[in-house]
This record gives structure tokens, sequence and C-alpha cells, in this order.
């Protein structure tokens, strides 16, 4: 604590410093005339009336290095912004042509099944997970989707009708009162 306590000082010490020493550079910079206090044998009423005179000076300077330093940091957010936004926009695009593709691969899904005979059809949704397999049925005609159904086990055409009643059931989705 006592060594950031010290560094915290030190450049307060520091920025004091060369804010004097830029304002005593400036041609001008003060309504009055300062000038250093002698070094060697200086009074310490002569150096609180320097530092009193060029306090304002100092805090002027210091204000400014801070709203450079700000403005800098809002010009890098700036630019994260627009970049997170540019990323944001990419990935919209690919998710719409992801989604896009889904619906085409599922149309396509649907349409092999459908031109399939009931006893194959059976026998390739009965190894596919049961979701998938109640989803290309619910999407085939009911007089292909009943035919697939009853060449299929006993089994599995039980957990595909669950499956596609429970997708049905108006109160699958809400929550228990």
């Amino acid at each position: 604590m006592n060594i950031d306590r010290f560094l915290g000082r030190s450049r307060n010490i520091l920025l004091a410093s060369v804010a004097v020493a830029s304002m005593l550079a400036m041609p001008g910079a003060f309504a009055q005339d300062v000038t250093a206090p002698p070094a060697g044998n200086a009074t310490a009423n002569e150096i609180q009336q320097f530092c009193t005179n060029i306090a304002d000076a100092a805090r002027d300077q210091r204000y400014v290095l801070q709203r450079k330093e700000l403005e800098t940091l809002q010009a890098n957010v700036d630019d994260r912004i627009a970049t997170l936004e540019k990323r944001r926009e990419e990935y919209e695009d690919w998710l719409k042509r992801r989604n896009d593709f889904l619906k085409q691969a599922e149309i396509g899904l649907v349409g092999i099944y459908k031109t399939m005979k009931p006893d194959a059809a059976a026998g390739k949704l009965e190894m596919v997970n049961p979701e998938i397999a109640a989803a290309i049925v619910m999407r085939l005609p009911a007089r292909q989707s009943s035919l697939i159904l009853s060449e299929m086990s006993d089994e599995k055409a039980a957990i595909l009708t669950n499956i596609i009643s429970s997708a049905s059931d108006p109160n699958t989705s809400k929550e228990p009162s």
C-alpha cells in the first residue's frame, strides 16, 4: 500500500513538473510574470508563493492531458463497437444461410421418404433418432404416415406416436398452473 501511495505521489509530482515546464515554455501563458524561485536560498514563503502562482496552470494542463486520454479511450471504444457490429452482421448473415440450408435439407429429406415404399421407409426411420423420425412422419401425407407406422415395430411406432401427439398437444408448451 505504501508503494502505491508513493507511486501516486510521484506521478502527481511528475505531472505537475511537466505541466509547469510546458507552461513556462509557452510565452504569454500566464497573466502575470512568474519566475522560478532562487534555487539555493529560497525561503519557504517564496516556494509556497511560487507553487500558489502556478497551481491553476498546472491544474489546467492536467485537465488537458486527461481530456486527451479520454478522447483516445473513446476512439478505441468506438473502433471496438464498429468491429463488433461488423461481426454481428456477419454472424446474422451466416445464421440466415444456415437456416435456409437446413430448411432445404429438411424439405429434401421429407421428399426422399415421400417417394420410398412404406416398408423401406419404416425400416430406415426405426434406425433414426426418434425425434427426427417423428418430424419426418408428421410432414408426410397422413395416408403415407399411417402406412409407414403400420410397417414399424410396435415399440418404435408407439414412441413416434407419443412424440407426435405431445407435439400437437396445446398444453405441452404451457407451464403447469
